[in-house]
């Protein structure tokens, strides 16, 4: 941020506005905080947001990751989490609330930097500016919905500085050693969340390399400390978390590498979405010419797009990356200033106007597609349990999570969800030959195990069985030492077939 010459705090953006425009830019920044403040009220919290916090706070309170806590993801998807948590703790804040707090200043950091990283630059139009900026407030505090603080969301809001300091190395502009280290930090943060996050950077490097003729890019110092960061964090994850390797890679492997079939894939609204913005990024350029920084950001979109289909899960938020880029790179090409105009500004602005709020209305509803267990919050409620210990027999976590943590809970299983058994029932669902269940089978089997010893040893006050989305009370009861463990429970209350639990007294 910038002091201006009136004395007022503003982005560096609005300084490529005149006097006219300034208030209006300004008041439109104003809303759009405030709709990404709002939105966090609208919205349920996010699933697995909710079940990392918990893990971070295991984490702090010293139980072990991969082992007394179970994590399918590297260590930095629950590590990211932990200082909401230490802050959380030293100030009474919640912990949700605080982790807000924080991503909205990451994304305020994250738009200042990328401001002046660009602020003499030619890869954008001086009008182009301030537009962007808000677009790129809108992308990061809007758009993600129900998406907002996952890894994906995080990972972006790190990355837009890099990618203004690639929009300046691809528009052959030298860029300062702070920059580039700055923005390099961000690039290595997030390429610690998941393998395909460097995958995709890789791809946008290569379009950039051959862009300029050159493979010199790979060797500019953001990405030198990238790299130096993601190789210290696999030395760190090597010592510190050994059981990631030894036994979480074996279910990595087996189990959550089952996916969706690329047909099943392609179904997806995310696949559309995609398709449709990047059609109309194409049919709405104000220019004939594909622009340097236009080829980065549909680059960087296509990139993350094919990280999207390789995980193979089909999840929204998976997709926000390859769409929130899609964005960036509609927004760049319908303000690029055109020779002429045959249309006229106004009729022009207007379909412009229509066709992204045809884009945004089912993006922010893809985004918002999760399973919202808040009803299940009157009948627990009703119990009149004091921070019930809970426990939930099913493969869906958005059951669990973030219900235990919205009725002041205590989460009882190592696990987030039933994850192998879960696996195993979309794999027969899916019609998966012999060979795979078998391989499946062994961890099913230690899941009901680990499921046994979690209640013999923490005695849950709530179990809830979910009948909701899939027969979870027959997979209980096939267990003869499950079905012995849940005749120490009675059946309080069933709501939308889901069967709430509440231990028998003593």
């Amino acid at each position: 941020m910038n002091v201006d010459a009136d004395g007022g705090l503003v982005l560096p953006a609005l300084q490529a506005a005149d006097r006219r425009t300034r208030l209006p830019v300004l008041t439109l920044f104003l809303v759009l905080v405030a709709a990404g403040l709002l939105m966090r009220q609208l919205v349920a919290a996010n699933t697995d947001v909710s079940w990392l916090l918990i893990a971070a706070e295991r984490w702090l309170d010293g139980q072990r990751l991969y082992s007394e806590i179970l994590e399918t993801n590297p260590p930095m998807a629950v590590l990211v989490y932990v200082p909401a948590i230490i802050f959380a703790r030293a100030t009474g804040v919640p912990a949700e609330v605080m982790l807000d707090a924080l991503l909205f200043l990451a994304i305020a950091l994250s738009l200042a930097l990328s401001c002046v990283i660009l602020r003499e630059s030619a890869a954008l139009a001086p009008r182009q500016k301030w537009p962007l900026a808000l677009v790129t407030l809108a992308v990061l505090a809007v758009l993600p919905c129900q998406c907002f603080g996952q890894r994906e969301h995080i990972a972006v809001i790190e990355l837009v500085p890099m990618l203004a300091v690639l929009a300046r190395r691809i528009n052959r502009e030298t860029v300062p050693l702070w920059a580039a280290t700055a923005a390099g930090v961000g690039l290595g943060l997030a390429l610690c969340f998941k393998p395909h996050f460097a995958l995709a950077m890789l791809c946008v490097l290569g379009v950039v390399a051959v862009h300029l003729r050159s493979a010199r890019i790979l060797l500019a110092p953001e990405n030198l400390v990238g790299a130096t960061l993601v190789a210290l964090y696999s030395l760190c994850t090597a010592l510190f978390f050994p059981e990631f390797f030894t036994d979480m890679w074996p279910l990595l492997r087996d189990v959550y590498s089952i996916g969706m079939s690329l047909p099943v894939l392609l179904a997806k609204p995310a696949v559309l979405l995609y398709a449709l913005t990047l059609v109309a990024t194409l049919l709405l350029r104000r220019s004939s010419r594909m622009t340097p920084t236009l080829l980065l950001l549909l680059s960087a979109s296509a990139a993350f797009f094919l990280a999207y289909l390789l995980q193979r899960k089909g999840w929204p938020y998976h997709s926000y990356p390859a769409l929130a880029f899609a964005a960036l790179g509609f927004a760049f090409a319908v303000t690029t200033v055109p020779a002429v105009d045959e249309q006229g500004p106004e009729r022009s602005g207007l379909a412009t106007a229509a066709v992204a709020a045809a884009l945004l209305v089912p993006a922010l509803v893809w985004f918002n597609h999760a399973l919202d267990a808040r009803f299940l919050q009157p009948a627990i409620a009703r119990l009149g349990i004091a921070h019930p210990s809970i426990m939930v027999v099913s493969g869906d976590p958005g059951i669990p999570h973030p219900l235990t943590r919205a009725v002041g809970g205590v989460w009882t299983s190592r696990e987030q969800c039933l994850l192998a058994s879960s696996y195993e029932e979309f794999a027969r669902d899916s019609g998966a030959d012999a060979q795979v269940l078998a391989r499946l089978d062994p961890y099913t089997r230690r899941e009901r195990r680990w499921l046994a010893d979690d209640i013999r040893r923490a005695r849950p006050s709530i179990v809830l069985v979910d009948n909701l989305t899939g027969n979870w009370s027959q997979w209980l009861h096939a267990s003869p030492e499950l079905d012995r463990l849940m005749q120490g429970y009675r059946l309080a209350e069933t709501v939308q077939d889901i069967e709430i639990y509440v231990r028998s007294p003593d």
